[in-house]
């Protein structure tokens, strides 16, 4: 493997039924970079990243093969619970707990597992991760409020810290601003190319103009292919496929 690839994937295919989603899709993906993944509705983006949280596990009627190396490891061979705990992910609609205070959000993943840490722990994770999600300064007063009374903005990014909270080391985004304004769009966009310094980011997104304004690799999926993969730059300006190019120039989507 090569030497900064935080993740390597290696012929995965992955079946829903009796419909093959993702066929024979081989990528590494390099530490500390952001790196965006796109295609037509149903190509196989979502399938992806879900298939690296170990998502379907949870689905009888999913079948996956190949092999998922996570910092050279197979994450099959590993503990789910673990994998997950070192592998954040955020959904396209932002989903704190309903119930849950600001503060208990951010700290979700040492309550579900029953993690014991002191209240000095807690609050020094939760202001850490809250800070590195740019979200302190506008709940710092509020933190044992319902972090359901949010903005949808402001939600996805307690969706974020919830994540960071646990240490993460990749972070698993799927159209993470699709249901957001142009100005919770920027505010997310931002923290992504400031978290880049601490973590690896793969981000879904069918938004194009996004994919070349924060990722430092794209690819290009269709039909469950990888057909496409290498420097953003270099991929929306000569693309090396007539799919790729006839997908940036708006030709389907």
């Amino acid at each position: 493997m090569i030497k900064n690839h935080i993740l390597e994937i290696k012929n995965l295919s992955v079946t829903i039924g009796n419909n093959p989603v993702i066929k024979n899709l081989n990528m590494g993906i390099p530490e500390n970079n952001i790196v965006a993944i796109m295609g037509p509705s149903g190509c196989g983006k979502s399938t992806l990243i879900r298939s690296i949280n170990r998502m379907h596990e949870l689905n009888d009627n999913v079948r996956v093969s190949g092999e998922i190396l996570f910092e050279d490891k197979n994450i099959y061979e590993k503990n789910a619970m673990f994998i997950r705990s070192q592998i954040g992910m955020v959904f396209q609609k932002p989903n704190p707990f309903p119930n849950m205070s600001i503060i208990d959000n951010v700290l979700s993943g040492y309550i579900l597992t029953g993690k014991k840490i002191t209240k000095k722990e807690k609050m020094e994770i939760a202001e850490t991760s809250l800070k590195k999600a740019f979200l302190w300064e506008e709940v710092k007063d509020r933190l044992f409020e319902r972090g359901s009374f949010l903005s949808g903005g402001q939600q996805q990014r307690l969706c974020i810290a919830r994540s960071l909270a646990l240490k993460i080391k990749l972070l698993l985004l799927d159209e993470p601003t699709s249901a957001l304004d142009p100005i919770a769009t920027s505010k997310i966009e931002e923290l992504i190319e400031e978290l880049k310094k601490e973590i690896t980011i793969l981000i879904v997104t069918h938004n194009t103009s996004q994919a070349s304004r924060i990722s430092n690799l794209t690819a290009f999926m269709y039909f469950g292919e990888l057909v496409e993969y290498g420097k953003t730059n270099q991929l929306f300006t000569v693309p090396r496929d007539k799919r790729t190019e006839e997908y940036l120039m708006g030709k389907f989507g």
